[in-house]
């Protein structure tokens, strides 16, 4: 199998990424928004980089009508526009590349999709794609079963003659986006659905959250480095703050955010995998399998939330008019969203792992829309030291040790410890370790995430236990949330730091979260 190597400047060090073997990628809802913003110039990254099989088959499909000249058209405007490629950096004789490669097939009833993957069979024998088969569900997640079910009587998953699959030499891959369902019953429903026709092994319930190059050195960091992991316990450390806030409103996504809110977009996949990821138990080897089912474990671990006593642990926000750079509108005047709305923007959520190495520790977590600045970021807060015998030198509170792990904007860690200043005097202050990853070394996450499903590997796409672990823990909440008429929405300006009541959960620890 052959290598590339991705050039990342004099002081950084150069990773070789395998190329996946051949594959023909299908994409439903190929005419949508986020296969427009997000895959198509994942795919556009993963060419330029020379990170693709030289044999290979990119099928888009929806229910429009349009033929594959058209739709080569449409997409070239979206990647020359995308935020991660830019009109500048756009390369046309890569484009082309990979638009050559790129044929569209609209699905318009059930029986439809056995014609699509038998027409394809010719594009796949002039393509050499071994009959490697991704399906990539980039739709709505109301048309989740739906598509599955069709795809699974087509013979998708490789178990009838009118798929190829793998009794013909191939694979089958299946990409499901979140959110994975809306609460633990329909979760659960779409598993017994995938499962129906496809094998674990084959399903892939992605999190782009977890392709991100700080998340994945969270395990590296802790299992790699002895100093770390005798201390990452409830004896050293006092707690965790796990913060993801957007300068950003909903974006016209309107209607989407009024189904979702921010407890289901951000908190039962992003927010409660990078828990699992920080408090998981080393596995025993570093397999797909041994890490996931840690990661499934930390979750179960976490204690159950009582929904009569929200007020202990959730403070929720939504914001209104505010002003940053020009008047920001609050999110009832949005597009799409009722003037009356009750949907949360913001949430702060307190959380306990029940276990010995986490006891009596809190996780703290929050994420919010139109914040004072984009960030995404765990800090792992030690314990002050027992002693101060300083006190006579230094009049300021010394402040405990701080481990940042950051996610972005910038991809770094910083570890903050007290250090004597130059001078005569004896006088402590904080100084910094920091490293930043280099700029261009790494792909995009869903261009990783992408590659990862072409290469066969799960490991960053969550397993059913933790899906329906996660789910067992918010849907009380949730359905209790969405019984509520919040009478004080909107509670924060747009452009601030979020609702007076996140605040008010940490002082009455004794704690306060982390400027944004």
């Amino acid at each position: 199998m052959s290598t590339t190597q991705l050039e990342a400047g004099p002081q950084a060090d150069v990773c070789e990424f395998e190329r996946p073997k051949p594959f023909n990628l299908f994409i439903f809802g190929a005419t949508g928004d986020l296969a427009k913003r997000k895959i198509f110039p994942a795919l556009y990254q993963l060419n330029t980089l020379s990170l693709l099989p030289e044999e290979f088959l990119i099928i888009g499909s929806a229910r429009k009508k349009m033929d594959t000249d058209e739709f080569r058209d449409l997409l070239r405007e979206a990647v020359r526009n995308a935020p991660s490629i830019g009109v500048e950096k756009f390369n046309e004789a890569k484009w082309r590349e990979l638009a050559n490669r790129v044929h569209y097939m609209p699905v318009e009833d059930p029986g439809s999709y056995g014609a699509m993957l038998k027409n394809c069979v010719p594009l796949e024998e002039r393509y050499k794609t071994c009959r490697n088969r991704i399906f990539y569900l980039a739709m709505p997640p109301s048309a989740f079963n739906d598509v599955i079910k069709n795809l699974g009587e087509a013979g998708a998953a490789g178990q009838s003659e009118k798929g190829g699959g793998e009794e013909n030499g191939g694979y089958s891959h299946i990409v499901v986006e979140k959110p994975f369902g809306r609460d633990l019953e329909s979760a659960g429903e779409l598993n017994s659905t995938l499962r129906k026709y496809f094998r674990e092994d084959q399903i892939y319930r992605m999190d782009h959250f977890l392709a991100k190059e700080t998340v994945q050195n969270i395990l590296m960091f802790r299992f790699s480095n002895y100093i770390f992991e005798p201390i990452w316990n409830n004896r050293y450390i006092d707690h965790v703050q796990i913060t993801a806030a957007e300068t950003l409103g909903i974006e016209n996504r309107g209607p989407y955010y009024e189904e979702s809110g921010v407890l289901r977009d951000m908190f039962q996949n992003h927010m409660l995998h990078l828990l699992a990821l920080t408090a998981m138990e080393p596995p025993s080897a570093f397999t797909t399998g041994k890490v996931r089912g840690e990661r499934a474990k930390a979750l179960s671990s976490i204690k159950p939330l009582d929904p009569e006593k929200m007020d202990e642990f959730l403070a929720l926000g939504q914001y209104g008019p505010g002003h940053s750079d020009g008047v920001l509108p609050g999110y009832r005047n949005e597009p799409g969203v009722s003037p009356n709305s009750n949907t949360a923007t913001y949430a702060a959520l307190k959380l306990e792992v029940g276990n010995w190495r986490w006891d009596g520790v809190p996780f703290y977590l929050r994420s919010g829309k139109r914040t004072p600045a984009r960030t995404g970021e765990i800090s792992i807060h030690f314990k002050p030291v027992p002693h101060k015998i300083f006190r006579e030198y230094n009049e300021q509170q010394i402040e405990p040790n701080v481990l940042t792990l950051c996610i972005h904007p910038d991809e770094k860690f910083d570890l903050f410890l007290q250090a004597k200043q130059p001078g005569t005097r004896i006088c402590l202050g904080p100084v910094r370790l920091d490293y930043t990853y280099p700029k261009g070394i790494a792909t995009t996450d869903y261009a990783r995430i992408l590659l990862d499903c072409m290469q066969g590997d799960q490991m960053l796409f969550a397993s059913a236990d933790e899906v329906e672990s996660s789910w067992q823990l918010l849907t009380p909440v949730i359905k209790k949330v969405e019984s509520m008429e919040i009478k004080d929405f909107p509670n924060y300006e747009a452009g601030s730091s979020g609702p007076g009541q996140a605040d008010a959960m940490l002082s009455r620890d004794g704690r306060a979260w982390d400027p944004l």
